[in-house]
């Protein structure tokens, strides 16, 4: 191991974080006041479930105050809990009921943007002389057209309707403001040190209550290009193109980390973690998250998710191409070595409530295979290092819903829905094109992740009372794929949940070479296998972590310069198939690891 801090223990380090998104995990409202929401009441009855899987920390999506255009990600009081979801005194009693299980709470922190309804944008688009005007990005107009219809100061696309301008036009004080995730969505100008102070402000409210930290919502889109320019023209079909080179990473944002970090989070014992698109360099992620960077503990790597993106002129998320496992395997160990090498820190995740699901995304989510898929995934994740993020129901398996759901009923997120009335305005006629958009909506739509957790084989799978729907429909295996199902499970194989819960305990037993350890892929050329070495940073334990990526029986035949100690099995495998020699021979999609002789 290098001379770093990379193995220094963190708490942080070794949490165990669950993600809930709060309005599809659990509704403790009775039958007379059911809305079809879960709540924060919900959350922390479930305290002792999440204890019991191996969980250290719960990330909650964002439950403040909101009018829900992008489910809580547009935010119109920082310092109020959103009806929907509870109250206060609700967060308060989650807190302290986490802190009697030796567990933390990790909120949204959600700051590039405001909701158009909040108080500070509502005083600012009052007048071109509001004291807050300059807490967002106002701009006139560069010109008008031909009808006198004002255009805006630059040709930025939407991040999430690309086929829309970034700004949205004020008719009451003839500026555009900039909006660069929908037109409720308004980014706040951290240009203006007032600005900067409120933020931490909330911060410290936060923290002060008893939250542990922050997930930070596309924080490194804080600063922008302040000239403004035009983006290059991507696709010639369009009126607006992709602008992220001038708003990520901008010119201040290491600046305002930095000053953070110093005025609040220095104060507190945190784990933050920061989404951090449209950025793969290390020599600049690594000023965010080395160990003396000063800034996040860790950020969200988007490359593996990104895997099936056609990257050609004009095409984006919607997008879909096959890819091999030696991709998979390049990203996985590229960044378990970078971290390692640049002393950084990895925050491992395979589902989030952006992404559909990982077994219908990187394995085979069939009635046949998606139990070993899932386990597969889990072990995975299990054995590589960082910290580890679980979304809520990952635990037991949960798939993307089938392809003959309507996207006019029965998807309900703001991209998936722009999307969709897109490709109808443009191939009205095109029945192919159509139908190619509701491939890639089943394969990729944000929705997939958020329908609610399958907590049992009754109506509405216990997510909230039978007597009403659900604000987005349950999937239709709950009565199969539950999480009542797979704890009283009595295989000798063992479900997903049971597996989970046993390689969550694993990981923090072998803490020092699955958390802290050094990373050696092993064949990285075979197509089939995805094999590595981890090493105990103290201990120089070895453990081999075989995974065959294939709906086929395959052979691996170990190298030569690994010596398998078959006589010290891991609890996770029951029973490890070897053949002649040091061949192992491994069933469709199942994983083993195997401890090894030191030395």
């Amino acid at each position: 191991m290098p001379s770093s801090q990379y193995a220094t223990p963190k708490w942080w380090k070794e949490a165990v974080v669950y993600q809930i998104y709060p309005a599809s995990f659990k509704s403790s409202k009775p039958p007379a006041q059911a809305d079809g929401w879960g709540d924060v009441r919900g959350i922390r009855e479930k305290v002792p479930y999440l204890k019991s899987l191996g969980v250290d920390v719960v990330w909650t999506s964002p439950i403040y105050k909101s009018p829900q255009v992008d489910m809580g990600y547009d935010i119109s009081d920082y310092k109020s809990i959103d009806s929907r979801y509870g109250t206060m005194a609700d967060v308060d009693l989650l807190i302290e009921t986490l802190k009697e299980h030796d567990m933390k709470l990790m909120m949204d922190l959600v700051v590039t943007h405001t909701s158009d309804q909040h108080g500070w944008f509502l005083e600012s688009a009052r007048s071109k002389n509001s004291s807050k005007r300059d807490w967002y990005i106002w701009k006139p107009p560069r010109g008008y057209d031909s009808v006198g219809n004002p255009l805006p100061p630059n040709n930025w696309a939407q991040i999430l309707n690309d086929s829309h301008s970034a700004w949205t036009w004020s008719e009451a004080t003839q500026e555009f403001y900039l909006t660069l995730h929908t037109p409720e969505q308004v980014d706040l100008n951290w240009e203006n040190p007032d600005v900067v102070a409120a933020v931490h402000d909330v911060m410290h409210f936060w923290l002060s209550r008893g939250v542990s930290g922050f997930r930070m919502d596309v924080i490194n889109l804080i600063s922008k290009n302040s000239s403004f320019p035009d983006a290059p023209v991507i696709d010639p079909g369009c009126e607006f193109q992709p602008g992220e080179r001038f708003y990520t990473n901008g010119p201040r944002f290491h600046e305002f980390m930095h000053g953070m970090y110093e005025n609040v989070l220095s104060k507190y014992d945190t784990i933050t973690v920061g989404e951090t698109a449209y950025v793969s360099d290390i020599s600049e992620i690594i000023k965010t998250v080395g160990s003396t960077a000063k800034e996040l503990n860790m950020i969200f790597i988007f490359d593996h998710m990104e895997i099936a993106d056609v990257k050609t002129k004009g095409d984006s998320k919607w997008s879909f191409r096959d890819w091999k496992l030696t991709e998979l395997k390049q990203i996985f160990s590229k960044w378990q070595r970078n971290m390692i090498e640049w002393d950084g820190w990895n925050a491992l995740f395979l589902e989030c409530h952006d992404q559909a699901r990982s077994v219908s995304r990187y394995v085979d989510d069939s009635d046949k295979f998606r139990t070993r898929g899932s386990k597969l995934l889990a072990l995975l994740q299990s054995t590589l290092g960082g910290t580890l993020y679980l979304y809520q129901g990952q635990e037991i398996g949960m798939r993307n819903f089938p392809a003959d759901w309507n996207p006019d009923v029965d998807y309900k997120d703001v991209e998936s829905l722009n999307f969709w009335q897109q490709t109808k305005k443009l191939y009205s006629n095109d029945p192919v094109q159509i139908e190619k958009a509701r491939e890639l909506l089943q394969k990729k739509a944000r929705d997939h992740a958020r329908t609610p957790m399958q907590w049992n084989n009754e109506s509405n799978s216990g997510f909230a009372a039978s007597n009403i729907t659900p604000w987005m429909r349950m999937n239709d295996d709950f009565r199969i794929v539950n999480v009542k199902a797979q704890m009283e499970c009595e295989s000798r194989d063992l479900s997903v949940w049971q597996y989970w819960q046993l390689v969550l305990r694993e990981r923090k037993t072998y803490k020092d070479a699955f958390v802290y350890g050094d990373y050696q892929d092993l064949d990285f050329e075979k197509e089939q296998i995805y094999a590595y070495l981890r090493t105990g940073a103290q201990t120089k334990q070895k453990w081999l972590v075989v995974l065959n990526w294939t709906g086929e029986d395959v052979a691996w035949k170990i190298p030569g310069s690994v010596e398998v100690d078959w006589m010290a099995p891991s609890s996770i495998q029951r029973h490890i198939p070897v053949g002649d020699g040091a061949t192992i021979r491994l069933q469709a999609w199942e994983g083993v690891m195997i401890r090894c002789k030191s030395g």
